[in-house]
Parts: C-alpha cells; structure tokens; sequence
C-alpha cells in the first residue's frame, strides 16, 4: 500500500470539502507516483524545491548569524567576496554542468555507452584544469590591481579563489547528478551541507580566538567547500559506477565544447544577471550597504527557489522528449510554468508579509532594506510567469539565441545600474533589477514562441501560438 492524498482526503474530511479538493490532490497523487516522465520530472522537481526550502532556512540562519558575529561592515566584504567566488565558479566550468544535462540522457537513450563514459570522466578532468588555470588567473589580477582595489577586499579575494576549483567542480558533479535525477545527490552538498559546515567552522574558529571578520568567514568557506566536493565526487562517482558498465571510453572533446560555449554564455548571462545587482552596489557604496542589500535580497530567496527546483526537475526531460517524443515536449512545457508560477506567488506574498521581522533578525540596520522587497518580487514573480524559458531553449538545441536574449538583458541590468544607482542608492538597485527580470521574461517567451511554437506564458492559452 500507498500513501494517497486523494484517499486520505476522502476518509477524514467532510464530503463537500473532501470533492472540492479531490481533483487538486488526484494531481498531487499524479505527481508524486506516476511512473512514466513527467512523475519522475515532478518528483524531482518536488525534491528540489524542499531541497532548496530547508537550504533557504539554514542560509537564513548562517547569514543572520555571521551578520551579528562580524557586524555589517565585515559582513559585506564577506558578502561581496563570496558571492564573486560562487559567480567564477560556476563560470568556470564553461557551460559543461549544463551541457552534461543534455548529452547525458542522450547517450543513455540511443546507447552509446562509450561516449557516455567519455564525457564523464572528460568534463570533470576538463573543469577542474580550467578552474585552477582561472583561479591562478584571478589571484594574479587582484595582487596587480591592489592599488586601484579598497585595502580590505585585497587579501579576502585573494583567499577566496582558492574555493573556485571546488565550487566550479561541485557545479559540474551537480550537472551530473541531475542528468541522472539524482535529485538528492545533485543538491545536498551545495544547498544544504556546505552552508551547515560554513557555519560551524566559522563557529569553531570564533571559539578557537579568531578575529571575528571577513578573512575569518574566507577561511572557513574554504574548508567547508573542499570538504563537501570531494565527498560529492566520491558518491557521485560510486553511484555513476554501479550504473555505467565499465568498458572503453570515446571522447568528442570539439563537439562537446562547441556546443557548451553557447550555453556558458547562457549560464554565464544569468549567473550575472541574478547577481549583478550584488555586485553593482558592491562598485558604488560601500560594505555596510553591500550587507543590507544581500540580506534583503536573502529574503526573496523561497520565490528564488520555486523557479529553480522545476528547472532542476525538468531539464533532462526536455532534452529527452527533444530528442527521443518530441510530441509530448509543447504539453510538458505549459505544464511546467504552472508548476513555476503559482507556488512563486504564494512564496512572494509570504516574504512580503514576513519580510521585515526576518530582516530585524540581522540587526536593526538591515530594516532599512524591507520597502525594496515589493519592488523586487515584481520581477521575481514575472519570471516566474514564463517558466524555465532558457531551459527549454538549451535542452532544444536554441542555445544560441538564448545566450543572445540573456546578453541583451545584463547589459540592460548592468546599464540601468550604472545610471540609478549613483542617484537612487539601494532603490536604484532595486529598480534596476526588477525593470531587467521583467525584460527577460518578455524576451525568453518570445523566443520560445518564435523558435517552438511553445507558448510559455501562464495567462496566456496555448491556442495563441499559431
């Protein structure tokens, strides 16, 4: 037996409430147990999206934690530093951890055993040689541009790149995960066991007499990030290991790469795009408003994580039905901005409506931040409204115009930045960023419209796209 929501409704409410709620439960059941595709893509989706709701709560609490510990201003160079570092390395992996996603299910789908071994053990050794190479890079840059650099980011960068092989590894091993819809291995050691181990070894280090700062905070993010990659890739690989049999491996190292650049300039685009504003503020205020703006931006962090648990659990099954039911793709692909929208909205209205206590939790300056919060879920909330676009679009083989429409959008971003943030402070920020998202959403809709026949808008009915 199974546990059934459908049935238990039946059993314990009243009869009209229990046939009011009958059929959206019977779609819970759909999800939760069907067998075929599209349950295993909600599952995974599900798993994601509580995934990335625990992680939320457990970043909340480091943040507010290493907010009171260091204080805003150290805060912020922490902020500011580690947000940077998480950027460059999933950079730095050069579009592999999402290419994985589509050569994968691909090669286990027509067969092709050898080359699925190739890419693999290809992509890993590939990522972890350009990340060093770009770590080497970065550390030489900051050490030759101190002069023009505000003395307390000099060491802090320098001891944040020693991350980006790991965090650039652990993107790849996430990529790989997904492929397979291994949700739990995908997920867990970035969104749930390193932020826990970040905060325990900066604990550590507090009780052991180290200064209460920024540099301490690098350190420990250090050690809690090389720790978690090397037990992702040592359950990662075990679990690959008992699914792929061994045997010889063919390695299209050209064609892989051509077809992952486009998609690192996608991924890159929005990597940006998503923290762009982070960085803007970091260019033009200082620390202390560095740290009130990444702690309200924190608190949209539950509508965040709608949109990114469906595009976790839907990737692989678009690049599957792309390439094996391409019937199936349109009908799958409306569903998902259903499954993106309404839980945004619902998470939206709960951050508005819990915003400010859980930004008083950082300390009493970081109040100053709740207003910009109904500016921002706008453009949360709207990209939420066209679904997992650039997915579609890079699991279909549309990568290219993708990376174009996102490259528009940043340098929209980046260019209302420049010219309200020097006028509008934090509100600017705020502005910029809602006017870019809302931008975006518009732009991928269109280009899926145009390239698909897809219509991916949740007002608008799928009859339209004609």
């Amino acid at each position: 037996m199974r546990f059934s929501a459908a049935t238990t409704a039946g059993r314990f409410l009243p009869q009209r409430l229990a046939l009011r709620v009958g059929p959206l439960l019977g779609r819970i059941d759909a999800v939760l147990f069907t067998a075929d595709e599209r349950g295993e893509a909600g599952r995974m989706s599900v798993i994601a999206f509580s995934i990335r709701i625990v992680s939320a709560v457990i970043a909340f609490i480091s943040q507010v934690l290493m907010a009171r510990w260091m204080g805003s201003f150290e805060y912020g160079i922490f902020v500011l530093v580690w947000v940077t570092m998480v950027i460059v390395g999933n950079l730095a992996c050069l579009g592999f951890h999402t290419s994985v996603i589509r050569f994968i299910p691909e090669y286990r789908e027509r067969g092709l055993m050898d080359e699925l071994r190739g890419i693999v053990v290809a992509s890993r050794l590939f990522v972890l040689i350009a990340s060093t190479i770009i770590a080497g890079l970065g550390a030489l840059g900051v050490w030759l541009a101190a002069p023009w650099i505000e003395n307390y980011y000099v060491i802090p960068f320098i001891l944040g790149v020693i991350c980006l092989p790991m965090i650039a590894l652990s993107d790849l091993l996430q990529g790989q995960a997904r492929a397979n819809s291994w949700a739990l291995f995908a997920l867990s050691p970035t969104y749930l066991i390193r932020p826990v181990l970040i905060l325990l070894f900066m604990a550590l280090m507090l009780l052991a007499g180290y200064a209460a700062d920024a540099r301490t905070a690098i350190f420990a993010s250090i050690a809690a990030t090389y720790v978690t990659t090397l037990a992702q890739l040592v359950g990662v690989t075990h679990r690959m290991e008992r699914q792929i049999p061994a045997g010889p491996m063919k390695v299209h190292f050209a064609q892989w790469f051509i077809v992952s650049l486009p998609i690192f300039l996608v991924e890159s685009f929005f990597f940006l795009l998503t923290n762009a504003d982070v960085l803007m503020v970091g260019a033009y205020m200082d620390p202390n408003d560095v740290a009130v703006y990444f702690a309200t931006v924190k608190t949209l962090a539950l509508v965040h994580f709608v949109y990114f648990a469906v595009k976790a659990g839907v990737a692989q099954r678009y690049a599957q039905f792309t390439h094996g039911e391409p019937e199936k793709l349109a009908v799958f692909a409306r569903e998902t901005v259903s499954w993106t929208f309404w839980p945004s909205l619902l998470m939206a209205l709960l951050v508005l409506a819990l915003g400010k206590p859980m930004l008083v939790l950082f300390g009493p300056e970081f109040t100053s931040g709740y207003p910009l919060l109904f500016l921002l879920v706008f453009g949360v909330v709207a990209r939420a409204a066209v679904g997992p676009c650039e997915s579609l679009l890079t699991m279909s083989g549309n990568q290219n115009i993708c990376a174009a429409v996102y490259a528009m959008t940043l340098a929209f971003n980046i260019g209302l930045n420049v010219v309200l943030i020097p006028h509008f402070g934090l509100w600017g920020a705020a502005m910029a960023t809602a006017f870019a998202m809302i931008f975006e959403a518009s732009a991928l809709s269109f280009t899926v419209w145009r390239k698909l026949g897809i219509v991916m808008a949740i007002f608008v009915p799928a009859k339209g796209a004609a």
